[in-house]
């Protein structure tokens, strides 16, 4: 088979990384790559948003299998139009990607199907979303309705902070047409947990637990990340609490099938767990970063034989079989991420690592040779275990065996929960 990846991040090495391990696999592709995956597909220059040339390309290519990382491709239709003409996709179609897509759309589908979540309501004039707020205390959430680049969350702990994020976004437009709508809604205080779930039509199969951690600086303090580690197994997925999920993705299952979505995707599930009940937070329609790293070393299973699977819809739980070791990620950044930070720097050390280490990047480029840093976040140093402390051991005695000018990574990664 030759196999199609759109992305070019750490979640993406780890989907290659995977792939490359089936016997199923000829050649694999991904747009547009970075130097990690270039070690494994052959890195091609097409923008992830480019869904014409990447048809264009997937159609030359008679490729057999495309799976997209991203969210922005699935949300503009890439499945949609990769299966009206005749090509396999791994993604969720332009109708489900709504889910992600529109933060409307995603508390509709929770309320209209009784799925347990924080009490909102949505507006789109100004003056209306003012008076509104009333009936919210604080602190309360804001939320524009479109993808906005992951920035369009916004905590507000005042009337003062609340009219100043409603103007920004519904007059003074700060987002587009990705904030023609906003969302006022509770603030749920608890503890954050997530899920990734394979969909095949109604049909949603969890996969192993993960718990990943979003503030840049140890003890969970400073601004909110794209993800600055991970782990999996995460200990809050006990019995009980799976109960508690397992009845929600009936509801969902259930919601899926009512309103035809013709779902055949991931499904991410961001719950707010309080007084150990879980409401349902949000959902994204792909694989998480950095989640996605340390679930694909616990996966024993041949993942392109089931998300084949999930495409045709004959998937069952017993498809995924996962390894019983713990998986710990921690991701090396550049100075100043998550705001302004300088790259281009080169990363030093990689072949001193262990063999126990696997290092999935996140964004790397070669420029003559030389290995160099790109996007802030840079690398995601990862290692199996026979516990966690053991997985842990395994990272931090190796992190400190690379460098580039720089470096920063928090140290407290699988420590606190």
């Amino acid at each position: 088979m030759k196999i199609l990846v759109v992305g070019n991040g750490g979640r993406e090495h780890a989907l290659c990384w995977k792939i490359a391990q089936s016997n199923k696999v000829k050649k694999i592709y991904c747009a547009s790559g970075n130097a990690g995956i270039s070690q494994l597909a052959e890195n091609i220059d097409i923008a992830t948003n480019d869904i014409d040339k990447l048809l264009v390309f997937a159609l030359e290519k008679h490729i057999d299998l495309t799976i997209v990382g991203p969210e922005e491709p699935l949300v503009l239709g890439i499945v949609d139009k990769f299966k009206a003409k005749g090509l396999k996709i791994f993604g969720a179609n332009k109708k489900s990607a709504q889910l992600e897509g529109s933060k409307e759309f995603s508390k509709e589908f929770m309320e209209k199907h009784n799925i347990p979540t924080a009490r909102y309501k949505s507006f789109s004039n100004y003056d209306e979303a003012v008076k509104g707020m009333e009936e919210f205390s604080f602190p309360l959430v804001v939320k524009a309705d479109g993808l906005c680049l992951g920035k369009g969350v916004t905590i507000c702990h005042s009337k003062e902070e609340t009219i100043s994020i409603l103007e920004d976004i519904l007059k003074n437009n700060i987002f587009g047409c990705q904030g023609d709508t906003v969302i006022i809604e509770e603030y749920l205080d608890g503890v954050e947990a997530s899920l990734l779930c394979i969909v095949s039509g109604d049909k949603i199969i969890p996969l192993e637990s993960a718990k990943d951690y979003k503030r840049i600086f140890e003890g969970d303090q400073g601004e909110n990340t794209g993800g600055i580690g991970c782990y999996s197994p995460s200990e809050l997925f006990n019995a009980e609490f799976n109960g508690k999920v397992d009845t929600i993705l009936k509801d969902i299952s259930e919601g899926l099938k009512k309103d035809d979505l013709g779902y055949h995707g991931i499904l991410f599930i961001g719950f707010m767990v309080v007084d150990k009940k879980p409401y349902v937070l949000e959902y994204n329609v792909r694989f998480g970063d950095p989640e996605t790293e340390v679930l694909m070393p616990r996966l024993k299973s041949d993942l392109v034989e089931v998300l084949d699977k999930a495409i045709n819809g004959s998937i069952e739980s017993s498809d995924l079989i996962w390894d019983e070791k713990s998986c710990i990620t921690v991701v090396a950044t550049s100075k100043g991420y998550p705001g302004h930070c300088q790259t281009g720097f080169k990363i030093r050390g990689i072949e001193n690592l262990d063999k126990s280490i696997m290092l999935f990047h996140n964004g790397t480029q070669y420029h003559k040779r030389n290995l160099l840093t790109k996007e802030g976040r840079e690398v995601s140093v990862t290692s199996l275990g026979n516990s966690m402390d053991e997985a842990r051991k395994n990272i931090y005695n190796n992190i400190d065996k690379m460098s580039f000018d720089g470096i920063y990574y928090r140290k407290d990664i699988g420590l606190i929960s």
